[in-house]
C-alpha cells in the first residue's frame, strides 16, 4: 500500500525526517470480539511470530527474537499458524495444522511467502502484515485500542505514518489557527472538523455549513445574515451562521464552491473580525475560528481568491483515504457499531469470511461507505452474527480488490536469490528438482524422502525459483 504524508502546512513547524521502512503486524479485526479494536507490533528484530488461541490478546517478544501473539478467538487454534523470516531475508506464512485452516487474501494456504501488505485471516481474526511498513524512527514498537480509545474521535491511528503527524494536528486545534482539511469524500473531514473544536475548548457552537449546497442567491444572507427589512421577506432580524459560531468553531465544507462575492465578504470578516449583515448600517465584531474543507485542492484553483487561501489555510491536513489505512478498520467498527446499534454493539459477532471481505475491500467510499455496510448488517442481520450474506453486494469487489494469495512459491525476488549458484547450489537445486518430479510436486513426501523440513523445502525451491506446480500433473 502507498501512502503520502497526512498534511502539509504553510507555517514552520519543522520539517519530518523521511521514514524507514520495517515489517509490521496489525490485528485489524476480531470478528468474535467486534469491539476490540486492533493493535500494531514491530517486527523489527523479530524472526518468528507464532499464533495462536488465548485466554486474551497478548503480544511478547523473548530474547531470541521469537514472538508470541495469542487472540481470544475460539475459531483458532492453540497453535495456529506462524510467521517466519527466511534465511533470504523474506517472510512465509506456514499454517501449523490448525482446525479452520490460515488464508491470505481469501485463499487457504499451507506455507506461501509474504511479498507485499497481505491480509491472513487466522478463525475469525483478520490481520495485516506488512513487509515494508514506512515506520517513523520513533514510533512505538507496540500500541492496542486500549491506549487509543484514551485519544479523540478521529486522532487515534494504528498506522505509523499517520499517527506521526496527530500531536502537531493537535497543537494547531488548541493553537486556534485556521484549518484547511483536504480529503476525499467520506474520509471524515466533519467528524476531524468537530474533534479540532472539542479540543480547541472553545466554548461556542460548532456550526457546520456545506458551501456547495448553499442557494446562490441566499448564500450572503444565511452566511452573514440581515437585518429586519433587508429585504422583502425579512420580517425579523436573522444573526446568520458566521456570527451563530462566534466563540466556537465555523465549519466551511467544500470551501471550493464559496461564490466570488461571498469569498470576498468572508475575507473582510476574517481580516477584520466584524461581520456586516444585509441591511445593517454598524458591523458586529465576531470571535471566529475558522475550519475548512475541500475534496481537491484550491490552492492554485482560479475560481479560488489566493487572498482568503492564505487565511483560511494556516495550516493544511490531508486525511489519508480508508483503503491505505486499512490497519484502523477495527478501531473504526469498534466506534461505529454502538452508534448504530447501542443496544446490541457489545453482543455482535463478524463470520470469519466478513471479516476477510471487510479487510480486502478498498473502500472507494472511505469510512462513509464502511458506515453504510455496517448499517446494512446490523438491519438485515436476524440475530447478533454477522455474515457476509447480511452486506448484499456491497462487498462483491472486495476479492478483487486486493492481491490473489501467491502460489507456494514465488520467482525469486531477493538479492540472495538472484545471486550466482555455487557448484554446490547447482547440485542441490538438481537432486531437488529430480524429487520434486518424482513426487509430482508433493513437498511433503520431498521433505521426507531428503530429510529435511517442509520450510526448508520451501526455503530452497524459493531460493531455485521452482514452483512446485510445475511438477504436478
Amino acid at each position: 500500500m502507498e501512502r503520502t504524508l497526512t498534511n502539509t502546512h504553510r507555517d514552520d513547524l519543522g520539517a519530518q525526517p523521511a521514514p524507514s521502512t520495517a515489517p509490521v503486524l496489525y490485528v485489524v479485526l476480531e470478528g468474535e470480539r467486534a469491539l476490540a479494536g486492533g493493535m500494531r507490533a514491530s517486527l523489527r528484530g523479530v524472526k518468528e511470530v507464532r499464533i495462536g488461541r488465548g485466554a486474551a490478546r497478548t503480544w511478547s517478544v523473548d530474547a531470541t527474537g521469537i514472538a508470541t501473539l495469542e487472540v481470544p478467538d475460539p475459531r483458532m487454534s492453540g497453535k495456529h499458524a506462524r510467521l517466519v523470516l527466511d534465511d533470504d531475508g523474506g517472510w512465509l506464512l506456514e499454517d501449523l495444522g490448525s482446525t479452520n485452516g490460515s488464508f491470505l487474501h481469501g485463499a487457504r494456504v499451507d506455507i506461501a511467502p509474504i511479498d507485499q501488505a497481505s491480509v491472513v485471516t487466522l478463525g475469525a481474526t483478520g490481520l495485516l502484515m506488512h513487509p515494508f511498513e514506512e515506520v517513523p524512527d520513533n514510533t512505538q514498537p507496540f500500541i492496542d485500542a486500549v491506549t487509543i480509545k484514551s485519544r479523540p474521535r478521529g486522532i487515534g491511528t494504528l498506522v505509523p505514518i499517520v499517527e506521526q503527524q496527530m500531536p502537531r494536528l493537535v497543537r494547531i486545534a488548541m493553537a486556534k489557527l485556521p484549518m484547511l482539511i483536504l480529503g476525499e469524500s467520506g474520509a471524515g473531514k466533519e467528524v476531524l472538523a468537530r474533534t479540532v473544536h472539542d479540543v480547541s475548548a472553545r466554548t461556542g457552537p460548532f456550526v457546520a455549513i456545506n458551501c456547495g449546497a448553499l442557494a446562490p442567491t441566499l448564500v450572503e444572507s444565511q452566511l452573514f445574515g440581515y437585518v429586519r427589512g433587508a429585504f422583502s421577506g425579512a420580517n425579523r432580524d436573522e444573526p446568520g451562521l458566521v456570527r451563530s459560531s462566534s466563540g466556537g468553531t465555523l465549519f466551511l465544507d467544500e470551501i471550493g464552491e464559496l461564490p466570488a462575492a461571498a469569498q470576498a465578504t468572508l475575507l473582510r470578516v476574517l481580516q477584520e473580525k466584524e461581520v456586516l449583515p444585509l441591511g445593517a448600517t454598524k458591523p458586529i465584531a465576531v470571535d471566529l475560528r475558522v475550519v475548512a474543507a475541500t475534496l481537491k485542492p484550491i490552492e492554485h484553483s482560479p475560481s479560488f481568491r489566493p487572498d482568503l487561501y492564505a487565511r483560511v489555510a494556516a495550516y493544511v491536513h490531508r486525511l489519508t483515504p480508508l483503503r491505505d489505512r486499512r490497519a484502523d478498520l477495527g478501531l473504526l467498527i469498534a466506534d461505529l457499531l454502538p452508534r448504530l446499534a447501542p443496544e446490541r454493539a457489545a453482543k455482535l459477532r463478524i463470520a470469519p469470511d466478513l471479516v476477510t471481505a471487510l479487510v480486502m475491500h478498498t473502500w472507494p467510499l472511505n469510512v462513509r461507505e464502511l458506515e453504510h455496510v455496517l448499517s446494512v448488517a446490523v438491519v438485515t442481520s436476524t440475530d447478533d452474527f454477522l455474515r457476509i450474506e447480511h452486506v448484499g453486494d456491497s462487498l462483491k469487489g472486495a476479492r478483487k480488490s486486493a492481491p490473489p494469495a501467491p502460489p507456494p512459491v514465488s520467482a525469486p525476488t531477493s538479492a540472495a536469490a538472484s545471486r550466482p549458484l555455487t557448484d554446490e547450489d547447482e547440485r542441490l537445486r538438481v537432486e531437488l528438482s529430480a524429487a520434486l518430479q518424482r513426487t509430482q510436486g508433493n513437498v511433503s513426501e520431498v521433505a521426507r524422502t531428503m530429510g529435511k523440513t517442509r520450510m526448508q523445502i520451501h526455503r530452497w525451491m524459493k531460493r531455485f525459483g521452482i514452483n512446485p506446480e510445475s511438477f504436478r500433473p
